[in-house]
């Protein structure tokens, strides 16, 4: 996995939807507050990788394959969140939050949530 592989979900010049984990941004004001929006998603491994994992944490080191599962699904968690943000009609998700929790055993639930806004230029 390369740099790329280990990074955030779409940036706002991809995605129409800017998202950031501050109050507010620079240069810009909130016009209108739309709420919370989130995105959520539970993931499992398979039982190889589960085992694989296993064995690579007795000698130490990183678990490649848990960390590319979990990018995978904050990434997924993220594009969900800023679809609802977008159908909803914001162009903005203030104070980004991940909650990461077991899922009863049998896998990981990731959820992305936020404030939804409509920001405009502060000199508008």
């Amino acid at each position: 996995m390369g740099i790329d592989d280990y990074g955030g979900g779409a940036g706002a010049h991809e995605s129409g939807v800017l998202v950031v984990t501050t109050n507010d941004v620079p240069g810009y004001r909130v016009e209108r507050v739309i709420g919370e929006v989130f995105g959520l998603t539970v993931r499992s491994r398979h039982l190889g990788s589960q085992i694989g994992a296993g064995l690579k944490s007795m000698i130490g080191g990183e678990l490649r394959g848990l960390t590319k599962t979990l990018v995978q699904t904050r990434n997924q968690a993220m594009d969900r969140l800023v679809e609802q943000a977008k159908a909803r009609g914001a162009n903005a998700v203030l104070m980004m939050r991940f909650d990461v929790t077991d899922a009863a055993d049998v896998g990981t639930e990731v959820c992305a949530y936020g404030t939804a806004v409509v920001l405009v230029p502060a000199s508008a």
